[in-house]
């Protein structure tokens, strides 16, 4: 099978640069199945990364035409190469291919290891929004909290060890003070230095890589014939009684 990780931003062109789509492109490979290969696209123009609501609305567009590109290109499924899964809803109402977002994907697999979870996200102010998701997915009564690591998105990779005791220690917190039985790494960046399992042995509670989790989900629909149900995500009424130019131009 084939799977597009779509990011909602010119990653290719921003600080990460093409070097780092390539190195995520290497690490979904190494975590997917035999007979999968993932690929990782980018959108052509947006903000170099996300972390606000506003944010989130500038990528939507082109990430959503991305998209569409992906399958007519014969893609079996895509990923939304962001924590917030932006325009995931609307994606789903679009084509036809499973879809996933990351946050809600790894929620739902966080919600089945233990009765509380915790999220680490980057900064105060994206807590009530991954609150939000929880809500969205279904799971806020398992949510035990939400804490920010106040690292920022492209400060992540900057200094690795730096970031990981930093991730150690917000997670330590959660376990003690929130009485959270499982971790989630609520951001991609985060998701793919690929410390789970070194957070997870420190701290002594299961680990969710979102980037990981939302791979396997998406390597496990395409398995079993499954998407999105288009009676929860029906295509858009404009779409099928007009061309797509009459519709951007309504």
């Amino acid at each position: 099978m084939k799977i597009a990780y779509v990011v909602p931003g010119p990653m290719s062109k921003g600080p990460m640069g093409a070097t780092e789509v390539k190195r995520r492109e290497r690490l979904l490979n190494q975590w997917a199945f035999e007979g999968t290969t993932a690929q990782v696209v980018d959108v052509e123009t947006g903000p170099s990364s996300i972390e606000s609501a506003y944010e989130e609305m500038l990528a939507i567009p082109a990430t959503l035409d991305l998209i569409r590109d992906c399958e007519a290109d014969g893609f079996d499924a895509a990923i939304i190469g962001c924590f917030g899964d932006p325009g995931l809803e609307a994606a789903r109402e679009l084509v036809r291919m499973p879809v996933i977002g990351p946050a809600e994907s790894s929620m739902l697999l966080a919600a089945s290891l233990g009765h509380k979870f915790s999220i680490l996200t980057i900064y105060d102010s994206l807590i009530a929004g991954q609150e939000h998701l929880a809500h969205k997915a279904g799971v806020a009564a398992k949510l035990a909290s939400v804490r920010a690591t106040n690292i920022a998105v492209l400060d992540l990779m900057q200094d690795r060890a730096a970031t990981l005791d930093r991730l150690i220690e917000v997670s330590r917190a959660c376990v003690k003070q929130d009485r959270a039985d499982s971790i989630l790494l609520g951001c991609m960046t985060m998701s793919f230095l690929d410390l789970a399992e070194t957070v997870s042995a420190e701290v002594g509670v299961p680990v969710i890589n979102a980037g990981k989790a939302a791979l396997k989900l998406a390597e496990t629909q395409v398995s079993m014939g499954l998407t999105h149900s288009a009676t929860a995500f029906a295509p858009p009424p404009k779409l099928a009684a007009a061309k797509p130019k009459e519709v951007l131009s309504a």
